[in-house]
């Protein structure tokens, strides 16, 4: 009977501890199995060519942005405009091509970040300036100089649609295209009075996609 008492005890102790243990490793592994956001920055330089009424455009611009949960940019983004307008002034006898600078906050959706080819859907949102300066670019002499009524303020809204290539967790490359709405502008000669237009691209991301990466992705049994 005492023998019999013994293993009972023993049996009951050995499930209460087992229980124990059971309790503390479902804990451990359901801190370790947690979803963390994951957090990146960014600095990104961009190429594109266009068409501001019916004639050829350059743009170059810049982006540093945040990233949440690589599903979500945040950020600025500044463009530099040439057009070739080729627009002749008779105020001052000369051709002239439009310039201009635009810059404001950048948002980016993102669709499909596992995988290695993502789509997004940028946008601009801001605002800057434009205007003409004479295309004599073959004169070792040639210096324009702007003054403000050589100038005029433009708002724009810039959406876009992008393809994403995931080089490694530091680069990233870009692909796509745009469309720009502007406001008015009202500067001679004025056959252009909006930068609207299309303009596809090419661009390089450089960063960390992916800071705070959770590394406990599977439970563990």
């Amino acid at each position: 009977m005492k023998q019999l008492r013994i293993s009972l005890l023993a049996l009951v102790l050995g499930a209460t501890f087992s229980s124990f243990g059971q309790d503390e490793t479902d804990e451990y592994l359901e801190f370790n199995d947690r979803k963390n956001v994951v957090h990146g920055v960014y600095l990104g330089l961009d190429l594109g060519v266009g068409e501001i009424d019916g004639e050829p455009s350059y743009t170059g611009g810049i982006k540093v942005a945040y990233v949440a949960n690589q599903q979500f940019e945040v950020g600025f983004a500044g463009t530099f405009l040439y057009s070739q307008q080729d627009l002749f002034n008779n105020t001052l006898s000369r051709n002239e091509d439009l310039i201009g600078a635009y810059g404001g906050l950048h948002l980016e959706p993102i669709f499909f970040s596992k995988k290695r080819v993502n789509l997004s859907f940028p946008l601009l949102l801001g605002a800057g300036a434009v205007g003409y300066i004479e295309n004599n670019f073959h004169d070792e002499e040639f210096e324009e100089e702007l003054t403000e009524d050589d100038v005029d303020v433009v708002f724009v809204a810039e959406p876009g649609v992008s393809a994403l290539f995931n080089i490694s967790r530091y680069l990233q490359l870009e692909a796509g295209v745009k469309y720009r709405f502007s406001s008015r502008i009202e500067l001679p000669p004025t056959r252009t009075t909006r930068i609207n237009g299309f303009s596809a691209g090419i661009g390089v991301k450089v960063g960390i996609f992916n800071m705070g990466r959770n590394r406990y992705k599977k439970n563990v049994q």
